[in-house]
């Protein structure tokens, strides 16, 4: 088990490293000729169905294979997002590019979008992705959450999509995110939260990868955002999250909604 930040972080950055290898690795099999689609065991059905029960049909036709296969996220936190045109939007932990591209549409050629992410393996996959998607009001970046390596009030609306449970110090994730927004700037992610003060059911090594065992109790994680100087602080449950034989995990997939003070 992992027990300091830096080993936390390591073993976060060596899933999802893995994972971007992996999907590139697949879909350049499935686009050699000759290959049928799903010979690879990426991008196929099961992908889509996971894609589809956090976002519509239409938000991911056009998009790569890969950005839905790569996506790990536990919301949809661009669908409810209020995105406007013109807005500079910063995605934290942008894995392969999905929500960052779906925020690029919202926002349009005169809107920004940034994707932040710490795994050189990830970036490589939103590059290519972006490559076929064709989009140019989008960059991607590497860095940590808890270090952004952007300017004050450099972003209107920060969004993320279940990566800040994965942080070890959320405190520095929500106070740079409150540093890099604009005033009267919002946050608005999708995460997971535990259900209890008892905390998640595991917190073993897989269990911090998978989005469980960094996840806080409610009270917990909002008084970290209370810190951090946001104000008009929301939140809804979205969904219990249950292990493989169907136990719950005393974790929820949460929307969270806040505001820097304008």
């Amino acid at each position: 088990m992992a027990t300091n930040h830096e080993e936390i972080k390591e073993v976060v950055r060596g899933r999802y490293g893995a994972r971007a290898r992996s999907v590139i690795q697949l879909t350049e099999v499935q686009a050699a000729p000759g290959t049928e689609s799903g010979d690879a065991g990426c991008c196929g059905p099961a992908d889509l169905d996971r894609a589809l029960r956090l976002y519509n049909q239409g938000q991911i036709d056009g998009l790569p294979a890969a950005a839905v296969a790569a996506s790990a996220g536990c919301g949809n936190p661009t669908a409810l997002a209020g995105l406007s045109a013109g807005e500079r939007v910063l995605d934290l932990g942008s894995g392969g590019g999905i929500d960052c591209f779906l925020a690029a549409q919202q926002v349009g050629d005169s809107g920004h979008v940034i994707g932040l992410d710490m795994t050189p393996d990830m970036l490589d996959l939103a590059r290519r992705n972006q490559a076929g998607v064709g989009v140019t009001n989008v960059e991607f970046i590497q860095g940590e959450m808890e270090n952004i390596p952007l300017p004050d009030a450099h972003v209107d609306v920060v969004i993320s999509n279940c990566v800040v449970c994965l942080s070890p110090d959320k405190d520095a994730v929500f106070s740079e995110s409150f540093r890099v927004l604009s005033p009267g700037g919002r946050i608005h992610i999708s995460d997971m939260m535990a259900l209890t003060e008892e905390g998640p059911a595991r917190t073993d090594a897989e269990a911090w990868t998978s989005c469980v065992g960094g996840a806080e109790f409610r009270d917990v994680y909002l008084a970290r955002l209370e810190r951090a100087g946001f104000v008009n602080i929301e939140t809804t449950e979205e969904g219990i999250r249950f292990d493989e034989d169907g136990i719950p995990l005393n974790v929820a997939s949460v929307k969270v909604v806040a505001h820097k003070p304008g």
